[in-house]
């Protein structure tokens, strides 16, 4: 298990009634959207250490895509010297660490300028999203390989809560999203994986031996205004049940939560 730990939880899905239940969303604006806590700088070293190592597996982009992942990466360039980061050729991060700016490699650049995952999701031909372009370097038991260019149901068809029923919500929730704000939602679920987990469809997700953290996910969803293509953030924490609040582990002995690998 990596020993990338939060040491405090800043979302625990499990204690808002809006977000126990598949797809539970509230709303999020930009200023909330990305995450930098007690394990930023960490995270953020070993994001640079897969994709400069393991670029193919963390890493894909269609070329009907990288127009999105381009208006992605100009929304970053505003949005980021508001959060602490010093803008330029080099563009400094909060933790110290430096990045080139660099708009012809868009996602592998924000990925390693902040901690979530960043998945573009663009219409497909039977009216569901298709999985575009995807920096990804913290899988909870997946591979990119598997799901670059997949529309959302066979994306999720390992999954035995996302039913046809949940689908077409995801869908519904997809097509309803507007420019002007986003939507959050979070999963959460015991386990002793590392926080990069990639596992195939083949493989599953069964946990083996003790379960000694939780991973959370705080996922957020904004609509691009130019290309239409949803983006879909992943910021993921792993952490011990001794390190949850009083409230939230009050909330998760009420509402306990799902075991995974």
């Amino acid at each position: 298990m990596s020993e990338i730990l939060q040491k405090h939880l800043s979302f625990a899905p499990w204690t808002d009634s809006r977000t126990r239940r598949l797809p539970g969303t509230i709303p999020v604006t930009e200023a909330d959207w990305l995450v930098q806590d007690d394990a930023f700088a960490r995270q953020l070293e070993l994001r640079e250490k897969l994709i400069a190592e393991r670029p193919h597996a963390v890493h894909r982009l269609s070329d009907e895509c990288l127009p999105a992942a381009h208006e992605l990466y100009d929304w970053f360039m505003r949005l980021l010297p508001g959060l602490g980061y010093e803008m330029g050729e080099m563009i400094r991060r909060p933790d110290g660490g430096l990045v080139a700016a660099d708009r012809d490699a868009p996602l592998l650049t924000l990925g390693r300028l902040v901690a979530e995952d960043l998945c573009l999701m663009v219409p497909g031909a039977e009216g569901e999203h298709v999985l575009g372009g995807a920096i990804l370097c913290f899988p909870a038991g997946w591979t990119l390989e598997q799901k670059f260019m997949r529309p959302m149901m066979r994306i999720h068809k390992p999954v035995a809560k996302y039913t046809e029923e949940i689908g077409r919500r995801v869908q519904r929730l997809l097509d309803g999203i507007r420019p002007e704000i986003g939507m959050m939602r979070g999963t959460a679920h015991h386990s002793n994986a590392p926080l990069h987990n990639p596992r195939s469809e083949e493989q599953g997700r069964a946990p083996q031996g003790p379960l000694p953290f939780i991973r959370v996910e705080r996922q957020c969803l904004f609509r691009l205004p130019q290309s239409g293509a949803v983006v879909f953030s992943i910021h993921t924490a792993v952490i011990r049940e001794g390190d949850l609040t009083a409230e939230q582990l009050a909330a998760l002995r009420e509402f306990p939560i799902r075991e995974a690998a």
